[in-house]
């Protein structure tokens, strides 16, 4: 299945430039963003392993909230983004199979360049404005 790790460079920068603004709206309604800055207190006289057992157990719960926000509150804006990522349109998503998206999902974030690309737009706040 095509997708960013394997489409041609004209194909890449379109596409991305489309996944650039619904991804914006998505991490705005999915709150992934906000909800992996939740940080535990720690007891006063908390040793190092303490510590490290509470972070843990907060990096657990964040996960799960950010699950919950992606898999569930929004899936449909989540299937939507995977689809483009895909060059698939979003009213077409269903004509694929589950296990085409996981696959061509498991290629792209094993894909360094793609990964560095939207790093590096989040990083210069290119995620911004979509207008």
């Amino acid at each position: 299945m095509k997708n960013l790790a394997n489409c041609k460079p004209r194909e890449f920068l379109q596409q991305a430039n489309k996944i650039r603004k619904i991804a914006e709206k998505w991490l705005q309604d999915t709150k992934i963003l906000d909800i992996r800055k939740n940080l535990p207190e720690y007891p006063e006289g908390a040793t190092q392993e303490e510590k490290d057992a509470i972070l843990q157990e907060q990096a657990k719960k964040n996960l799960s909230k950010m699950l919950d926000a992606i898999l569930e509150t929004n899936s449909e804006e989540t299937l939507d983004l995977i689809a483009l990522l895909c060059f698939v349109e979003p009213e077409n998503v269903d004509d694929h199979e589950m296990s085409e998206y996981i696959g061509a999902l498991s290629e792209l974030i094993s894909n360094k360049e793609v990964l560095r690309f939207f790093t590096s737009l989040m990083r210069l706040g290119q995620m911004g404005s979509s207008t």
